[in-house]
Order: C-alpha cells, then structure tokens, then sequence
C-alpha cells in the first residue's frame, strides 16, 4: 500500500469545518453560484438530495441563533466565499446575520428535493438576476463542484471516488500505516484534537443544545466546588469515562447548536471528526502517553472511520457516529496496548453492539447519539483487551474483520434505502 496515498487521504479528508457540514455545503453551492453570477441574485432555487435535506432540516447555523436552510442560503449568497470550503460562513457577524435576514425575506430560495437525485449527496444552486443566470452544483462530496451540464456518475461511483484498485484498504493496511508513519506528517491531527477539546469547552460555558456536554462536565467537577454527591453524580462520578462523554457531546451540543466553532471533520463530518479523536486524545492526556504514540492512535482512529466511510458512502440512513465511534475503538485498544488482533476485536464488539443506530437529521439530539457510541468504543476497547469479542456466530460479525465491516457498510449503503425514506417521511411530516 502507497504510503504517500494514505497520507493524501488522511488530509484530504480530516480538515476543519465550521457548522454542520450539510446545510454549510448548501452555503458553499449557494456563494459559488453567487460568485459566478457576479451580483446579488433577485432569485434563487435550491434542489436537494433527501438526505442532504434531512440533514440541515433542524441544525443550527453558524451565529445566528436561526436553524435550517434559508439563512444558511441567505447567508451563502450575502458573505459567503467559496476558497474557505467547509468554512464558507466563517465571516458570519451579527451585521451580516441580520443584512442576510432582510434579504432571504426579500428574496426567499425557492427549494425542492429530487427524488431521483444522482447521488446521495447532491445540491445544485441557480441564481438570477434580471436576465443573467448561473449555476453551481455540489456531489459526491461535500466540497467537490462538478460542472452543471457534464455527465453525471452513479452514487456508488462518486462514494467511492477516493479508492481505486490499486489503493483498496484492509484494516491491516490501515494499522501498518498508523504504526509506521513519519508521526511529523500527521501532526496535524492532534492539532484537530485539540480544536475539538476547544469546541466541547465553549459548549461547558453557554447553553446549547440539550446541555449534555454541560451536564457531565458539571457532574465530574463537583469535587472543586466542594459540592455534595448527587444521584448523578453518584451515577458518572469524576472519572476520565466520565470526561470523555462529557467532552465529545459537549462539542457536539456546541456545533449542533450554531455555536461560531471550529472543528476538525472526518469524511464530510464534524461529527464523526470529534466522535473519532476526542476519546482518543483524552485518554492518551490522561495516561501521559508522548506525543507520537497519541498521533498513531488518532491516524489509526481517523484512518479507520475513513476506511468505513469508503464503502458505506458520505450519507446513509446509518447514524455516522457508529463509524466514528468505531474509529474511536480502534484507537483506544492501540492506547491501552492492544495490537493488531485485539483492534480487530474492539472493531467486532462496536459492529455487534451498535450497528442499527439510525441517522434522523443532524439535530441538537445528536449528542446522545455520540455519547452512546463513545460509551460503547470504551467498553469494546476495554473487552477486546480482555479478549472477549463478538464471535462469527453472532450476528452479521464474521471471522474476517474486513468483511465484518462490510456487512456493516452493506447494511448502510444498500440495505437501508427504505429505511431511510420512511425517517425522511416522517419528518417532513409531523403534525404541529
């Protein structure tokens, strides 16, 4: 395997993002098309894949206290620019909130979801003004323009679009990676650690979301307040367990929220970007692990979700905090002194456990859903040091971990259209 190909994948899919990535790669499709027109459009249509759609249905926007798509729109068009990519809205300021506020009431986007879109992940932009038009089309991936008019590939082509036969990856590639890589050439994954450590401190000082992340830190730093016990705190109690949900959903209730943070995604998500390096960061901090055996654990981590994520597609009806947390499991067995065989359990323990987890939009509640699958890559992690793992009896788990995780990936990608359309009619039509 092509080391120079892993590290390309590792930066080309671990970089930073501000807000959740569906509604802002409606932004970005929205400036660029703006940008191309050259002027402030007098009118705008938005098409949408479903899952693009479910996605930035009920999520925060950058700074704006508003959630959804029209200011997200309104905001691309107005101060977006295209170059910052995933941070496309990062010069949202109050002025700049409230110019895009009067003009999405003035000039409202028209948007329509295509049933038949060409890929899982598809926004296309056309923007007017007086007589002059143009467009902008988003697929495949959340930053990747494609021209309007030139042919089309399939889903399956555009999720696969970073593999080919050449670089096909095993778990075993992706661990030899992580253990022999020049650790100065993945520097900046602890520098993304630490960023998403940022986002979960930013959410322990305001109210956002559903104040999980707050909850539990409060809980395991009642010790400094000489506080009495609670029944919760009887519960978590100040543990480094404890701290690590505490941290990664308290990053999540900021972001999910609208918070102006910046963190460090993985595959077109924040989420799976924080699920994945969070535990993985706090545990080696915890355990005063040096700074190249932390890098290895967080390339194995962040490798692993990239891996997954390869097959299973950048949407599914699959929650992606499965995958991440999965990542998260493989790097904490690394920590705990695990090997190649006991990462391949901790893999097989997360595949068995969670694998049925629904994605229903990103939402403030997808901070229970991240700290479920951290808790359980903890307690897969600490089983497979035991040698306990699922065995190929059970379930869709086989002997060989790479077609465990293609079952998983299967299951996702092909297995849960139906299920995925039935989530999506059920949101978009919910009675008041």
């Amino acid at each position: 395997m092509n080391h120079d190909y892993l590290l390309q994948l590792l930066h080309q899919e671990v970089i930073p993002a501000i807000g959740c990535t569906e509604p802002i790669c409606v932004a970005l499709c929205a400036a660029r098309a703006k940008e191309i027109l050259g002027t402030e459009p007098d009118a705008i249509t938005v098409q949408l894949s479903k899952n693009i759609y479910k996605n930035a249905m009920a999520v925060g926007i950058p700074n704006t206290d508003m959630t959804g798509l029209p200011i997200a729109i309104a905001l691309g068009v107005t101060i977006g620019r295209s170059e910052l990519q995933l941070e496309v809205l990062r010069d949202t300021t109050p002025a700049a909130v409230e110019y895009a506020k009067a003009y999405m009431a003035r000039v409202p986007a028209t948007i329509e979801i295509v049933e038949d879109a060409p890929d899982i992940l598809y926004v296309h932009v056309e923007v007017k003004n007086a007589d002059n038009k143009a467009e902008a089309t988003i697929m495949g991936e959340h930053t990747h323009f494609v021209e309007t008019n030139a042919p089309q590939q399939s889903s399956s082509d555009t999720n696969h679009s970073t593999s080919n036969n050449d670089n096909e990856l095993t778990l075993k590639t992706v661990y030899d990676f992580a253990q022999e890589v020049n650790v100065k050439d993945v520097e900046f994954l602890l520098d993304g650690a630490k960023m998403n450590m940022a986002a979960a401190e930013k959410s322990f000082m305001g109210n956002y979301g559903h104040g999980l992340g707050r909850l539990l830190h409060t809980v395991s730093n009642q010790h400094l307040n000489n506080a009495q016990p609670t029944n919760i705190s009887n519960i978590f109690g100040d543990t480094l367990f404890t701290k690590i949900l505490c941290y990664t959903c308290g990053a999540c209730d900021a972001r999910m929220s609208g918070a102006m943070v910046q963190v460090m995604s993985n595959s077109g998500s924040g989420n799976q970007g924080i699920s994945c390096s969070i535990p993985v960061y706090l545990y080696a901090l915890e355990h005063n692990f040096d700074e190249e055996k932390t890098l290895r654990a967080l390339t194995l981590s962040n490798l692993t979700v990239i891996y997954m994520k390869q097959s299973l597609g950048r949407l599914s009806a699959l929650c992606g905090c499965v995958v991440a947390a999965t990542g998260s499991a493989a790097g904490l067995t690394l920590l705990m002194g695990g090997q190649y065989d006991e990462v391949t359990f901790a893999i097989k323990n997360m595949i068995a456990n969670i694998s049925g987890m629904i994605c229903d939009g990103a939402k403030p509640g997808c901070a229970l859903k991240v700290t479920s699958g951290v808790a359980t890559a903890v307690l897969s992690a600490t089983m497979a040091m035991q040698h306990s793992f699922a065995e190929a009896t059970e379930g869709i788990v086989e002997e060989d971990i790479d077609r465990t995780i293609h079952n998983l990936t299967r299951i996702g990608h092909d297995g849960m259209n139906q299920t995925d359309d039935l989530i999506i009619d059920i949101m978009t039509h919910k009675k008041a």
